[in-house]
């Protein structure tokens, strides 16, 4: 428990050594090669002040990929979102030393400084891995369920071996005197499906004895998070709007909306009018796709994509989703479904307001109702437009089930910021280069049955 409270220092002075080393390589570079090459060199102050900068950008781009959560990402997962980073930060680097220089300056010493960034990165994430994991071993947990239904987060949280030790299960219908025995004995606590009633009481018991406690949320709970906290004389109160965003909220975002999507819509253009060539080139077909989607209060539009599969693919007038290897799908249409060209219509869609860069992902009516017969909640995710990138896309593993995706939409609703929207569009890029087990269109096809 002492070692726990010096966690985020440690994680810090970690960080800040990482920092360091990769600025001061930086002020080597910016010296040896660029400082007395500009029109009018700096002196001192100006040149600590691009230095100096260089450090922030480090730090903001880490920070919005996740590449100080040591010991919270997997070493991969954490090595991608780093070296992602530091390709955006040297790219921004080089066009300011450009600016700086009033003409294109030498590219080569920030290619070879990336490069430089790369080994740094790996080096440091293998030696701070190794190190936070001896200070940290795995926590030694115990799970309390309440159903089987538990049993996949056990699967998940024991893919993380680095992290969690899930030693022993007990149902809520054992003792109650047993079940708090159990939990002194390890570190914390999982609380997976039981009643809010019986939740409350381990709770503030586990809250009583300093241990941990990892809660599975209920739909309620995620719209409580939300919630405003206000003062009614010496009352504490919890407010749930429960109406999505505000007018402020919806203003920034719909202005954001408009300036990305015609500044994609200009610079994507070469890669839109090859896709369309090639799917009109291979079968003679029509080169978009539309399909009816929800968006907003449940409004119906028609979704834009380049056509992926055989023209007439539904032609039997019984929507049916697409399979891993589906026949339908033509070889243009494969490539383009793996690079994600085919959503590139869509920005059309953001552009006529009919949905957003980032928001749940638009479902077809028919899946929707589909969905509302176990999950009556489904249309809560209807509270803000539909978008191209979402938060569930982001956070979300192939085996993500439409309950937790429906959760993750929610905590995006409850928790909107127009900085959660620029670190969304970040990690959209990150997955688009580093695909792994990210990848909602598998999570879509192995989950959802063919509608008949």
């Amino acid at each position: 428990m002492k070692r726990d409270r010096f966690k985020r220092l440690i994680s810090f002075a970690l960080a800040l050594i990482l920092l360091g080393i990769l600025t001061g390589a930086f002020a080597f570079v910016w010296y040896r090669y660029y400082s007395e090459a500009i029109v009018l060199p700096y002196y001192r102050r100006g040149n600590w002040v691009l230095i100096g900068m260089y450090c922030i950008l480090i730090w903001l781009f880490f920070k919005a990929y996740g590449g100080f959560k040591l010991g919270y990402l997997k070493k991969t997962d954490m090595l991608y979102s780093q070296l992602i980073s530091m390709v955006c930060v040297d790219f921004v680097a080089y066009f300011l030393i450009s600016l700086i220089g009033r003409h294109f300056m030498s590219p080569s010493p920030m290619i070879t400084l990336t490069f430089a960034d790369f080994g740094i990165i790996s080096l440091w994430t293998l030696i701070t891995s190794k190190i936070y994991f001896i200070i940290y071993p795995p926590r030694k947990l115990i799970i309390l369920y309440g159903s089987n239904q538990a049993a996949s987060l056990v699967m998940k949280m024991s893919k993380r071996v680095d992290k969690y030790m899930i030693c022993e299960s007990i149902s809520i219908n054992e003792p109650q005197n047993r079940i708090k025995e159990l939990i002194l004995k390890y570190e914390g606590v999982i609380i997976c499906d039981i009643s809010a009633e019986q939740r409350n009481d381990y709770l503030k018991f586990c809250f009583e004895n300093s241990k941990r406690s990892y809660i599975a949320p209920k739909i309620s709970d995620i719209i409580i998070r939300g919630a405003d906290d206000i003062r009614l004389f010496d009352t504490p109160l919890l407010l749930c709007r429960n109406y999505g965003l505000d007018f402020e909220q919806r203003f920034l975002k719909r202005a954001f909306d408009i300036v990305f999507s015609v500044i994609a819509l200009i610079l994507l253009s070469p890669f839109m009018i090859l896709s369309a060539i090639a799917v009109k080139v291979y079968d003679g077909g029509t080169v978009f796709y539309k399909q009816k989607r929800l968006t907003i209060d449940g409004r119906e539009f028609y979704i834009y994509k380049f056509r992926s599969m055989i023209a007439d693919a539904e032609k039997s007038g019984t929507p049916q989703l697409a399979s891993e290897n589906d026949p339908r799908i033509t070889p243009v249409g494969k490539f383009l479904r793996s690079t994600k060209l085919d959503e590139l219509p869509q920005l059309l869609n953001i552009l006529k307001g009919e949905m957003s860069v980032v928001g749940p992902r638009p479902e077809r009516p028919e899946l929707t109702k589909l969905y509302k017969q176990e999950m009556p909640e489904f249309e809560f995710r209807l509270k803000v437009k539909a978008g191209l990138t979402g938060y569930a896309q982001v956070t979300g593993v192939y085996d993500t089930t439409p309950y937790d995706k429906l959760k993750m939409d929610l905590m995006y609703i409850e928790n909107y910021s127009f900085r959660m929207d620029l670190q969304i569009i970040l990690m959209t890029i990150k997955i688009m280069l580093f695909p792994s087990e990210t990848n909602e269109h598998k999570g879509i096809t192995d989950k959802r049955k063919d509608i008949k």
